[in-house]
């Protein structure tokens, strides 16, 4: 049996989830696009390929492997996109919580079957359908528990819209303990630099006190600021939009020395060397023109 464990975001990684691009399918039509910067590359005629993508997550898996993780992949479904991982489920300290995910997407939980049959099913929580809520909106910091949401009155007409308040009320119940801290997002469903289509593309700890921020992706600039206290602004690292839109603060780490990025990230890996960082490059580009990178395709199942 699996025994999940997971209270941050950086410690020593032990069994992961990563998703697959084998089978992904055709190229979306416009009108199928989850995000604006899915639909960009959909009709520039530069969408990845499959072929690009099934190679970049290899490398990926490549380096969990080098440091002793287990990698457990999804069963592969035919002409789906798997790649994502991190959006149907997470886990926070013992319990895994299922996503509520946009409702085509739910045979991707299925696909992850072989791996939840290694957990007790009293640690899997399945919140009710008012309750929305993604894994790359949620995530353990300690005694914090940092939660990505948008709250306004036009919230259902953003498909870029993936946590509500109900997800919010929904884990301060299920995690009382837990210092719960929402986050308004800025979201658009047609501009990816104005959108932050996760908590973890506008944020993201890295080592035992340090963060990647975005002040742009957060929608109340007092929110923004008190992750600016909380971390200090020493140790933050500061991205501009484009590199936002580029997913720099969307990198993953595998203990909190070591910093797996995408490769062409050349001044927040050289920000994260000064730091003492061991610096993973990998090749994840071609995913990231669907708006995710690399935290977003896991789904870390024990850590520590």
């Amino acid at each position: 049996m699996l025994e999940l464990r997971i209270t941050d975001e950086t410690s020593r990684l032990r069994a992961v989830v990563l998703g697959t691009a084998e089978s992904c399918g055709p190229v979306p039509r416009p009108e199928e696009a989850y995000d604006p910067k899915s639909l960009e590359h959909i009709l520039a005629g530069t969408y990845p390929r499959e072929a690009d993508m099934v190679a970049e997550m290899e490398a990926f898996a490549g380096v969990l492997q080098k440091y002793g993780v287990k990698v457990f992949r999804p069963e592969v479904i035919e002409d789906c996109n798997q790649i994502f991982s991190r959006d149907i489920a997470f886990v926070i300290d013992d319990k895994l919580v299922k996503a509520n995910i946009l409702p085509d997407r739910e045979r991707e939980f299925d696909a992850i079957m072989h791996v939840l049959d290694q957990i007790d099913r009293e640690q899997v929580l399945v919140p009710p359908p008012e309750v929305h809520v993604e894994g790359g909106d949620v995530m353990p910091w300690n005694e914090y528990l940092f939660v990505g949401t948008y709250s306004g009155a036009d919230y259902a007409r953003y498909i870029t819209a993936r946590t509500n308040r109900a997800a919010v009320e929904y884990l301060k119940r299920q995690f009382p303990r837990k210092k719960v801290k929402s986050f308004e997002l800025r979201k658009s469903n047609t501009n990816a630099r104005e959108n932050a289509l996760h908590l973890d593309c506008c944020f993201q700890p890295v080592g035992k006190d340090m963060a990647i921020l975005h002040r742009n992706g957060f929608l109340v600039e007092e929110e923004y600021q008190w992750l600016v206290d909380f971390f200090g602004r020493d140790k933050i690292f500061e991205i501009d939009q484009e590199e936002m839109y580029q997913m720099f603060s969307n990198v993953f780490s595998i203990s909190p020395g070591v910093v797996v990025s995408e490769r062409s990230f050349t001044r927040l890996n050289g920000w994260l060397r000064e730091q003492g960082f061991t610096v993973e490059e990998v090749p994840y580009a071609e995913i990231g023109k669907q708006e995710g990178l690399l935290r977003c395709s896991t789904l870390p199942l024990v850590r520590g």
